[in-house]
């Protein structure tokens, strides 16, 4: 079996570790160890909220496709589907797949989630661009990990929500490569640099598509574009970003340099905390200590490691090619397993923002995506 030159990278940056031998409790992870029906029950329930929240129903009886709901639904609820014995896309899943399947056929017909009359200048755009990118990225998961036994195979809409997202590209400027991005100061997702990881998305689901389309001759001036947007402006990105980055890099090449993700690898490492997760606060930081994340009520952040970080993290560094059975993925597979509420399904995350009532709807928007992308680190080590 051919090793990675980032997989061996990592192996010499752990064997440094203070974490290289993690407890013996963390050392192996089984299915067995969470709950899969209820990680399943909580995203499809919380999928179904979204979709009758007023504040998310749009024109056409479509709805709004969030960064931290929808989109960690779509990259993960297909890989619960065999382990569940399930045949066929949940009702949740068939609702969300067909607004966003309205919204691209519809094109510039449907109205913006945001727009500039109601919510100021260039949110018309910065929704139209973000819409675009989560639009392809959730079709493509779903055309990459058809619910039927039969091939990948890239869509007919799939392909035009590609089109849609390539069309609103910049094309020249200091933003050449990127999407003008949904910005009111809320991170991770509607901030300065959410930008960035938009594009590590785009790049994601450009990799992720089946049927060779990254070799596409039509989108080549744009993945170069895409390409040299992500290495000029990675220097001064949160940690968070690089690490999206790194998830996308392992899908599409050309996106990092073996020295970058060396490189990247320690960064990662060193942020690992005793109890084997990760806290989103500290990967909000650059490479000159300053911090991405502004509480906008003043109180302070939370320290504790949360699945969000952790999970997104987890699923960098496995699809990078790190074993499952390496410490520091083990420690932090097993932060997963002892860290999700069993009886209802989530796993824990916090806002950066404001401090939010953890139980209430809005409050559990970071627990959604947490358990979307706790789900893809544990099931990828299955």
């Amino acid at each position: 079996m051919r090793i990675s030159p980032f997989a061996l990278a990592i192996a010499v940056a752990l064997s440094s570790s203070a974490l290289a031998e993690p407890p013996a409790d963390s050392k192996a992870v089984s299915a067995a160890a969470w709950n899969q029906a209820a990680a399943a029950k909580y995203m499809d329930d919380r999928q179904a909220w979204w979709q009758d929240w007023p504040h998310a129903q749009k024109d056409h009886g479509t709805v709004c496709v969030s960064c931290h709901t929808q989109v960690p639904y779509a990259l993960a609820r297909p890989l619960l589907r065999k382990q569940l014995g399930e045949k066929k896309v949940s009702d949740p899943e068939r609702a969300m797949l067909d607004s966003i399947l309205q919204r691209v056929a519809l094109g510039n017909e449907a109205t913006t989630f945001y727009t500039d009359a109601e919510h100021g200048p260039g949110k018309t755009k910065e929704a139209r661009n973000a819409e675009s990118v989560n639009n392809a990225l959730i079709l493509v998961s779903y055309d990459a990990a058809p619910a039927a036994a039969e091939p990948a195979h890239l869509q007919a809409t799939t392909r035009k929500a590609f089109e849609e997202m390539w069309a609103l590209q910049e094309q020249s400027g200091p933003k050449a490569g990127a999407w003008i991005w949904q910005n009111f100061h809320f991170s991770p997702w509607e901030a300065p640099e959410s930008e960035y990881y938009g594009a590590a998305m785009a790049a994601l689901a450009t990799g992720l598509a089946p049927d060779r389309y990254a070799n596409d001759p039509k989108i080549q001036t744009n993945l170069a574009l895409l390409r040299a947007y992500l290495h000029r402006e990675y220097p001064d990105q949160p940690l968070i970003n690089k690490i999206a980055l790194l998830w996308a890099s392992a899908n599409l090449p050309g996106l990092l340099t073996e020295p970058e993700k060396k490189s990247l690898a320690q960064e990662i490492l060193a942020k690992q905390q005793p109890d084997g997760g990760w806290n989103l606060t500290s990967l909000g930081l650059n490479d000159r200590g300053e911090s991405s994340w502004k509480r906008h009520d003043k109180t302070a952040f939370d320290p504790r490691s949360d699945g969000y970080a952790t999970g997104l993290t987890l699923v960098a560094l496995e699809e990078s090619g790190l074993s499952k059975s390496s410490p520091e993925v083990a420690h932090g597979l097993a932060w997963l397993t002892t860290h999700q509420d069993k009886t209802n399904g989530p796993w824990p995350a916090w806002s950066v923002n404001v401090q939010r009532d953890p139980t209430s709807d809005v409050g559990k928007f970071m627990s959604d995506a947490a358990t979307g992308f706790s789900i893809l680190a544990l099931e990828h080590s299955n």
